[in-house]
C-alpha cells in the first residue's frame, strides 16, 4: 500500500511539474498572446528560434480541432456552419507560419533552416490532411451543389466555388491509394523547394568571391563600386582588397563597366553556373526529382503534364494559350536583339577587339553602345536616385493617385536592424495598415526582391477586424561611406514594382480570407507593374529625382535621355526573359530524359536562343520555378500586356493622376479577389486589353 502511494505521489508530482512547465513556455511564447505591440504587428523583438516549433505545432492542432468540431456537426451543411467556418480556421498556424517563412527568407541562418526542414514537413502533413479530410469534403461539396438555391450572395458564392476546386485540385476525389501516393509526393516536394533554396543562398552569399589584389584589375569602375568593394573586403577581413559578390548591386556594375576581360567573364561563370558544379550544392538531382515527381502530381490529379494543372486556374487557361502567347512576342524580340549584337561587334571591331562577342561581355558593350547612341552613362544619373529619394517618390505617387500617406514609426518592433516600419494612412489620418522595408543584401538573405505579408485584412460580424501587415524586401546597392545608397535605374523600376505588390495587399478589401487579394498568377503582376510605368514618367522623375549632394532636380536633358533610351536594349532583355519563360513551359510540358543540362540546351535550341545571350535564369537557380512561379513564370509579359493597356488609360486621358480612373484602379485593387481576373480588369479598364501598347513600350513595333 506505501508503495503505492509513494509512486502515485511522485505521479502527481511530476505531472504538476511538467504542467507548470508548459505553461510557463506557453505564457513566453509570444505566439500564444495577442500581440501587444503598435498595430498588433509581429513582436519581432520577443520572438525566439525555439518558439517557431511549439507554435506550428499548436497551431496545427487547433485548426484540426477546428476542423473535427466542423465535420463532427451533426446539422445540414450551411455556408455559416461549413465555409464560413473553415474560411476563419488555422489563425494561429497562419500567424506562425507567415513569420517564420518570411523570416526564413530575409534573415535565415543554418538553425533556422534545419528547423525549416522539420517544420515544413509537418506543415504539408497537415494541409494535405484537411484537403484530404472525407467527411469535410462531402460538406464542401453538399453546399457547391446546391449553392444557387441557397440565396447566397457573389461574395459567398464565389468563396463557395473557390474551396470546392481547392479540394478537387488537391485530390479530394481521389481513392485512398492514389490519396496516400500524392501525400507522399506532397512531403518530398516540400523538402526539395527547401533543399533547391539553400543551395542557391550558399552559391550566391557564400561560396562565390572575385578578390582583387590589383588596383589596375579596377580600370573602368566608378568610385563607388570601387569603394562598395573596399568594404565588402573589409567585412570579409580581406582589408586593402575589393570583394565582388554574385548580388546584383555588386556583379551588374563590374560587367558593365570593368575593363579587365576575364574577369568579367570569370563574375559571370560564378554567376551562370551557380548550383551546376557538381558539389554539395549542385542543384541539378534535386530540381529532376522535382520535375518527376511534378508530373507524377499531375497525372494523379487528372491533367496531361504540370503546366496544364497549374495554368487551368491563370487567366491563360491553357499552355498552349501560353506557348501561342510567348512565340508571338519571341520573333520580333529575337531580331531586335541580333541588331543589337551587331551594334555591340561593331564596336569591338573598331576598337580592334580581335573576338567575338560573349555573353560577359554583353553588358559592357552595351554600356558603350548606349553612351554612343544616347550620350547616357548610368554613372550620370545615380546621384539624382538616393534610396531617400526615391522613397519619396514613391510615396508622391501615391498620394497624388490614392490620397494616402505613409507616417515612418520608430516605435513598431522589427526583424532585422535594417528594416524601416511605416504606417500606411488615408488622407484622413485613418488607418489602412503597416509596411516593412527592407533594402539591402546581406549573408542572411535570398537574391532578388519581393513584396510579402504577415498579416492580411481580415472580417469579423461583417466588419474589417485587421489591418494587413506587408513587407518589401529588396537587394539594393547599399551606401558606402559619406555616400547614400545610389539606386540605378533598374533598382528605381524595382522599387516602384515592389511597392505596386504592397499597395495591393494594403487595399485589398473582402470578407472572405480565401477570396479577398487571391488572383490568378498572371493577374497578381500587373499591380506591381503598373507602378513602373509613373516611375518613368518624366512628369514624375522631375519631381522625385534630385541630386543628392545639391538637392537639384535632374535636368531636362538627363530625363529626355533616360525616356529615348527606353526602348535601348530591350531586344536583350525581352529575349533573356521569354527564354526563361519558354525554358519553364518546357520543364512542366516535354518529355524529360534524367540529364538536365541536356534538356535545357535542347529547350533553348528549338526556340533559336542566341549563343550570346543566356537565359535570365538557367535551371539549377531559377527560384522562381523551384516555387510558386513553376509553370507559370511567364506571367511578368502576360500582366505586361494588362499593366502597359492600363497605364495608357491615364495617358489617354491627359492626366496621369486622372482621380476617376485612380478611383477605379484603387477598386481593381481592394476587390481583385471577388471575381475572374479578365472581368476585373474590364470593370477597370472598360474593355480588352491590346497587346500594341506592350510591344510600343518595348519597341518591338
Amino acid at each position: 500500500m506505501r508503495k503505492s502511494f509513494v509512486y502515485l505521489l511522485l505521479l502527481l508530482v511530476a505531472y504538476a511539474c511538467n504542467t507548470t512547465k508548459e505553461t510557463k513556455q506557453t505564457m513566453e511564447n509570444p505566439f500564444f498572446t495577442t500581440y501587444e505591440t503598435p498595430f498588433q504587428v509581429p513582436p519581432f523583438d520577443l520572438i525566439q528560434l525555439d518558439h517557431y516549433l511549439p507554435a506550428v505545432e499548436e497551431g496545427i492542432k487547433q485548426q484540426q480541432a477546428e476542423i473535427d468540431a466542423i465535420t463532427a456537426n451533426t446539422e445540414e451543411p450551411t455556408f455559416d456552419n461549413t465555409i464560413l467556418a473553415l474560411d476563419k480556421s488555422g489563425e494561429l498556424l497562419n500567424n506562425v507560419s507567415t513569420v517564420f517563412y518570411n523570416i526564413n527568407s530575409a534573415n535565415t541562418n543554418p538553425e533556422m533552416q534545419e528547423l525549416a526542414r522539420e517544420i515544413s514537413p509537418k506543415v504539408t502533413a497537415h494541409k494535405d490532411n484537411v484537403m484530404l479530410n472525407k467527411e469535410l469534403f462531402v460538406r464542401v461539396k453538399a453546399i457547391y451543389e446546391k449553392r444557387n438555391d441557397l440565396g447566397l450572395d457573389a461574395e459567398q458564392l464565389r468563396v463557395v466555388e473557390k474551396y470546392y476546386k481547392d479540394f478537387e485540385r488537391n485530390g479530394a476525389n481521389l481513392d485512398d491509394e492514389a490519396q496516400a501516393k500524392l501525400r507522399e509526393l506532397n512531403q518530398e516536394l516540400s523538402t526539395l523547394r527547401l533543399k533547391f533554396g539553400e543551395n542557391m543562398l550558399a552559391e550566391t552569399n557564400v561560396n562565390f568571391k572575385l578578390v582583387i589584389e590589383d588596383e589596375k584589375d579596377l580600370a573602368g569602375l566608378s568610385e563607388g563600386v570601387i569603394a562598395a568593394a573596399a568594404d565588402e573586403a573589409k567585412k570579409n577581413e580581406m582589408e586593402g582588397k575589393w570583394v565582388f559578390t554574385l548580388q546584383k548591386p555588386s556583379m551588374i556594375p563590374f560587367l558593365q563597366y570593368a575593363e579587365n576581360r576575364d574577369l568579367r567573364e570569370k563574375i559571370y561563370r560564378g554567376y551562370f553556373m551557380r548550383c551546376n558544379n557538381d558539389d554539395e550544392f549542385d542543384n541539378k538531382e534535386v530540381f529532376a526529382r522535382m520535375i518527376k515527381l511534378r508530373q507524377q502530381k499531375a497525372e494523379l490529379l487528372g491533367f496531361k503534364d504540370f503546366a496544364a494543372y497549374i495554368i487551368d486556374k491563370n487567366m491563360a487557361k491553357t499552355p498552349e494559350n501560353v506557348y501561342d502567347f510567348l512565340m508571338k512576342l519571341w520573333k520580333p524580340a529575337l531580331e531586335r536583339s541580333k541588331m543589337e549584337l551587331k551594334e555591340m561587334q561593331a564596336i569591338i571591331d573598331r576598337e580592334g577587339g580581335n573576338f567575338k562577342l560573349q555573353s560577359w561581355d554583353w553588358w559592357y558593350y552595351a554600356e558603350k553602345l548606349r553612351k554612343e547612341k544616347y550620350k547616357l552613362d548610368e554613372e550620370e544619373t545615380k546621384p539624382y536616385f538616393s534610396l531617400d529619394q526615391v522613397t519619396e517618390g514613391v510615396f508622391y505617387v501615391c498620394e497624388k493617385l490614392y490620397g494616402i500617406k505613409f507616417i515612418k514609426r520608430d516605435d513598431v518592433p522589427v526583424y532585422h536592424p535594417e528594416a524601416v516600419a511605416y504606417e500606411a494612412q488615408e488622407a484622413d489620418g485613418s488607418h489602412i495598415g503597416v509596411l516593412y522595408m527592407d533594402f539591402h543584401p546581406r549573408d542572411s538573405k535570398r537574391v532578388g526582391a519581393w513584396c510579402t505579408s504577415y498579416r492580411d485584412q481580415a472580417y469579423e460580424g461583417g466588419k474589417k477586424s485587421k489591418y494587413p501587415v506587408a513587407s518589401i524586401v529588396c537587394n539594393f546597392t547599399r551606401p558606402s561611406g559619406d555616400t547614400p545608397a545610389l539606386l540605378t535605374f533598374d533598382e528605381v523600376i524595382t522599387y516602384f514594382h515592389e511597392f505596386g505588390h504592397a499597395l495591393h495587399v494594403l487595399f485589398t478589401d473582402g470578407p472572405f480570407q480565401r477570396t479577398a487579394g487571391n488572383v490568378p498568377r498572371d493577374f497578381v503582376e500587373l499591380p506591381s507593374q503598373i507602378m513602373e510605368n509613373w516611375a518613368a514618367a518624366p512628369e514624375v522623375l522631375k519631381v522625385y529625382a534630385k541630386h543628392y549632394k545639391t538637392g537639384e532636380a535632374i535636368p531636362d536633358e538627363l530625363v529626355d535621355k533616360i525616356v529615348r533610351s527606353g526602348h535601348f536594349n530591350q531586344g536583350f532583355a525581352t529575349v533573356e526573359y521569354l527564354a526563361a519563360s519558354l525554358l519553364d513551359m518546357d520543364w512542366h510540358t516535354k518529355d524529360f530524359d534524367g540529364d538536365v543540362l541536356k534538356f535545357e540546351k535542347e529547350s533553348m535550341d528549338n526556340i533559336g536562343l542566341i549563343d550570346e545571350i543566356i537565359p535570365r535564369y538557367r535551371t539549377t537557380y531559377f527560384a522562381h520555378i523551384s516555387g510558386g512561379y513553376a509553370a507559370g513564370y511567364y506571367v511578368y509579359i502576360w500582366a505586361g500586356v494588362l499593366d502597359t493597356d492600363a497605364f495608357a488609360a491615364f495617358r489617354e486621358s491627359g492626366d496621369l493622376f486622372n482621380p476617376e480612373l485612380a478611383s477605379r484602379f484603387r477598386t481593381l485593387l481592394a476587390k481583385s479577389g471577388s471575381d475572374e481576373g479578365m472581368n476585373v480588369y474590364r470593370a477597370f479598364r472598360g474593355q480588352e486589353p491590346s497587346t500594341e501598347h506592350l510591344l510600343k513600350k518595348r519597341g518591338l513595333k
